[in-house]
């Protein structure tokens, strides 16, 4: 008889948590199914009937990762708050869960911040989330008459590199949340909706250049 679905998730629950202790332990040392087996005191043949194999177990890793700050985006883009207050919240309650997490365990988001960039082709699904997520956003303001002039996609690649030091986690080990208020991060909001529907009419008298002066 198949183990009812519950049972399944508990026990991979359970297994994460001792991927986070492995984690914490060894850095970001690649881990193996072997590895957490032994870890959890159980055979590695029992170990595969909760992971399929090693990129499933990625997989449920980046899933618990990014899961609160999904929620977040699900929860902003759906509400009824005005499309500049949303924008806000879209990346400023994304920026306090990266700073609970930061505080809290900072070795710990370290090491998985790394174990990411070893294993970016699970993590780039999650950032294309963000950007399926923050184009709603966008849309709804291009629908307000915001960011005249741009394409959805523009207008997103944009947005992410003004705020990419409150969106990126180890902007957080370079700046420390002395220097990333969240004040600060209602001013770029602020200039973003101002700065981008004005680049639109500046660009009819030509595109921007820099001149090197001597």
């Amino acid at each position: 008889m198949a183990r009812p679905h519950t049972d399944i998730e508990a026990g991979r629950n359970a297994l994460l948590e001792v991927v986070d202790d492995l984690v914490r332990k060894r850095g970001a040392v690649d881990i193996s199914m072997t590895d957490l087996a032994a870890a959890a005191g159980m055979s590695a043949s029992n170990l595969y009937r909760f992971f399929d194999n090693k990129e499933a177990l990625l997989e449920a890793v980046a899933e618990r990762f990014f899961a609160e700050k999904i929620r977040i985006m699900v929860e902003v883009t759906e509400s009824d708050l005005p499309v500049r207050d949303k924008m806000y919240q879209y990346f400023a309650r994304r920026y306090l869960a990266n700073v609970e997490q930061y505080e809290s365990e900072p070795d710990l988001l370290k090491s998985y911040l790394e174990i990411g960039q070893q294993y970016f082709e699970v993590v780039r699904g999650y950032v294309d989330l963000g950007d399926h997520y923050l184009s709603l956003i966008v849309a709804e303001a291009m629908e307000q008459g915001y960011f005249e002039g741009h394409s959805i996609d523009e207008t997103v690649s944009l947005i992410n590199q003004m705020v990419q030091c409150y969106t990126n986690p180890d902007a957080l080990f370079y700046f420390g949340t002395v220097k990333l208020k969240i004040e600060k991060l209602a001013l770029i909001v602020d200039t973003i909706f101002a700065g981008l529907r004005k680049m639109s009419v500046s660009r009819a008298a030509g595109q921007p250049h820099i001149k090197i002066v001597s």
